[in-house]
């Protein structure tokens, strides 16, 4: 009868020892798969200073932003060099899933009401799956609702529309240096003049350098495209700091285009930095939380 337990023991002890040995083998196996490691954090929030960035909400947040650039710095001390003028935005960003986001928001210049989604394509990595860049798509559409500056002829909804649509492509060198190039797309269904284009091409390229773990400075260039539009407006220029503190992010910007959404600053920016024409500006941006997204099963 002793016999038979300590057989039965040392049997127990050999498939205890052969699973723990087994187990050992698939967890060196999993130590040596190649593993993809996703660049993150290529810029801080959504923009680059006025024009979007690679980045999206994650998923199940939404971020508020409150936009708001005064007016230029050559208006002298009688309008306090551009802060007794205001033009503001309020926009909303919600994140879907990890790929696709969804934004709304309202200007006060020509009161303008913006819509529109982003969705990454490409995510820059490396490892097991080697991307030297990330790329997104951006695309929407604005609708200026002013009221009509002459009722006596007819006026269609849809000369109130324009549109937009980016490919952002970016790549974050380092944790320090991250750069982006934009190529533009604007459509206008209504123009002033039969010269005028509906469609304005334009590349913008941005960067941002790393000052300190929770700050940066940023800058951002849209080239017009040579054309009717080109040579009616100026290319927009602006420079800016971004500073993170929780679940805020401040920055602070100086830019030649007082609007804050694309057909405005890309297509019709007027301000001409030499001249003065600089307009101090800034944006809160804020993030909730509205649900967490479920955990991958293992």
């Amino acid at each position: 009868m002793l016999r038979n337990k300590t057989f039965l023991l040392l049997f127990i002890t050999f498939l205890a020892g052969s699973q723990l040995a087994a187990q050992d083998l698939m967890d060196m196996l999993d130590d040596e798969t190649p593993q993809t490691n996703y660049a993150y954090a290529t810029f801080k929030t959504t923009r680059v200073v006025l024009g979007q960035s690679i980045e999206n909400p994650a998923a199940g947040t939404l971020q508020f932003l409150v936009e708001h650039n005064f007016g230029s710095v050559n208006q002298g001390a009688y309008n306090m060099w551009g802060l007794d003028v205001s033009t503001v935005r309020l926009g909303f960003e919600y994140g879907i899933n990890n790929w696709l986001s969804v934004a709304i928001g309202r200007s006060s210049f020509e009161k303008t009401f913006d819509g529109s989604l982003k969705a990454k394509i490409l995510r820059q990595s490396t490892g097991a799956r080697n991307m030297p860049l990330s790329l997104s798509f951006y695309g929407g559409s604005m609708l200026n609702s002013m009221k009509w500056a002459d009722t006596s002829r007819t006026n269609y909804f849809s000369s109130r529309m324009s549109y937009v649509a980016q490919l952002l492509f970016a790549r974050k060198f380092s944790n320090a240096f991250s750069l982006q190039i934009t190529p533009t797309y604007i459509h206008k269904n209504l123009v002033p003049l039969r010269t005028d284009n509906n469609d304005i091409f334009a590349v913008g390229v941005g960067g941002r350098v790393k000052v300190t773990q929770r700050t940066t400075v940023n800058a951002e260039y849209f080239y017009l495209l040579p054309g009717p539009a080109a040579d009616t407006y100026q290319n927009c220029l602006s420079l800016g700091v971004d500073i993170e503190t929780g679940g805020h992010v401040f920055q602070f910007r100086l830019t030649n285009a007082q609007p804050m959404f694309e057909r405005a600053f890309v297509a019709e920016t007027t301000g001409k930095w030499l001249d003065g024409d600089i307009f101090l500006g800034f944006t809160i941006n804020r993030v909730f939380t509205i649900h967490k997204p479920k955990p991958r099963a293992s």
